[in-house]
């Protein structure tokens, strides 16, 4: 399953966890914003809970990262 992950960083800290995300095996895009997101991920793991524990496991324990939001992506 694929997903759109939403990060908002530290100030001043985005090209950080950008090169952190791009280090991370189930991140197939990664690129920084303007808005209200800071870098936007389209991420791919096998099923739901694979999602939760990715980003509580491997997004969030990235010390610069402060709020994410998971958009899961609808394929037919």
């Amino acid at each position: 399953m694929k997903a759109y992950l939403f990060v908002k960083t530290e100030s001043n800290k985005e090209q950080n966890v950008l090169m952190s995300l791009q280090k991370i095996e189930e991140v197939k895009t990664a690129d920084i914003v303007f808005g209200e997101w800071d870098i936007v991920s389209l991420i791919e793991v096998k099923n739901t809970e694979d999602l939760g524990a990715f980003v509580m496991n491997k997004i969030r324990n990235i010390s610069e990262v402060k709020l994410t939001s998971t958009m899961i992506l609808w394929s037919h």
